[in-house]
């Protein structure tokens, strides 16, 4: 009863547009949440549910972008837990995936990004761009391609124009 009461006060506070960006931010939900809400529940048209989404999405990747690193470095300084764990993971990362990354590049980090499945997406992009080195500029278009590729994707399938299983 307190989670109905959660979003009855939540859906009267924000308008539809806000909501919208706001799953589009969200991690778990993203693009993949966002569009069907603005579709199905707010009425909005195609191309304003595709980009209230698209632009929520990007949000946390420009966060997470400039972020990673300092925090990463913070951390790794002040806490020898912490820089043997960063470590290990670049090191991990690097060597596990170094010939797809090699080969695939910016091509696998927009692929990653546009497939609308569950732990891929801007929030993992951001963190896998980060990880293998990307600039800041070069990952946001990339991490921004991928976005909108999912966000079409998900227009389409969400529109039923487009039978996924």
């Amino acid at each position: 009863m307190l989670e109905m009461n959660f979003i009855s006060i939540f859906l009267k506070l924000f308008s539809p547009e806000v909501i919208t960006i706001l799953v589009g931010a969200s991690p778990i939900s993203e693009l993949r949440g966002a569009i069907p809400l603005a579709l199905g529940v707010f009425g909005f048209s195609p191309l304003r549910a595709f980009l209230f989404s698209w632009f929520g999405n990007l949000i946390p990747a420009i966060f997470l972008l400039i972020w990673l690193g300092p925090i990463s470095d913070f951390l790794s300084r002040h806490s020898l837990l912490a820089k043997k764990f960063f470590d290990w993971l670049f090191v991990r990362t690097r060597k596990k995936f170094s010939v797809n990354y090699e080969t695939l590049g910016s091509i696998a980090l927009i692929v990653f990004v546009a497939i609308p499945f569950p732990l891929t997406g801007v929030w993992s992009g951001s963190v896998a761009a980060f990880l293998f080195g990307f600039s800041k500029r070069r990952s946001f278009f990339l991490i921004s391609l991928g976005a909108a590729i999912a966000g079409i994707i998900v227009t389409i399938t969400s529109l039923g124009l487009l039978k996924v299983f």
